[in-house]
């Protein structure tokens, strides 16, 4: 089943290869390369995945997602946090802000193109945190 999953990252190199895997299994692929951009795309697609960058000029993932989150016809809407980092801190942020989840870095866009296709559930952020 193709699904509209908007990628919203300001590296083009990541955004390549999500993009690739994404359009691979059929989905229909939206890119932004900012927050506000993001926004943009949302309320004109409503996709059902937002893969979202933490770090991203304009508007940080957190505030697109607490955006998203705001919007009672958005809150069922599937959100992935991407990050590089991942720290604990950034991880429970993301999750206070309304992320379903968090990934770290872009060897993880196999999990992804898996967890974008519903076949594969992503693990819960809280399973990425440090014991």
């Amino acid at each position: 089943m193709s699904r509209k999953i908007l990628i919203a990252d300001d590296e083009p190199n990541i955004v390549a290869a999500i993009e690739f895997l994404l359009k691979q299994r059929g989905h229909e692929v939206h890119v932004a390369g900012d927050g506000a951009e993001a926004l943009r795309i949302v309320e004109r697609v409503v996709p059902d995945l937002v893969l979202l960058d933490v770090m991203m000029p304009q508007a940080s993932g957190y505030e697109v997602c607490q955006s998203i989150r705001k919007r009672p016809e958005w809150r069922q809407m599937k959100i992935i946090m991407l990050s590089a980092k991942g720290r604990d801190a950034e991880v429970m942020k993301g999750l206070a802000t309304g992320a379903g989840t968090w990934t770290r870095g872009v060897s993880s866009t196999q999990r992804l193109a898996r967890a974008s296709a519903w076949d594969e559930p992503m693990l819960p952020a809280s399973a990425l945190l440090d014991p």
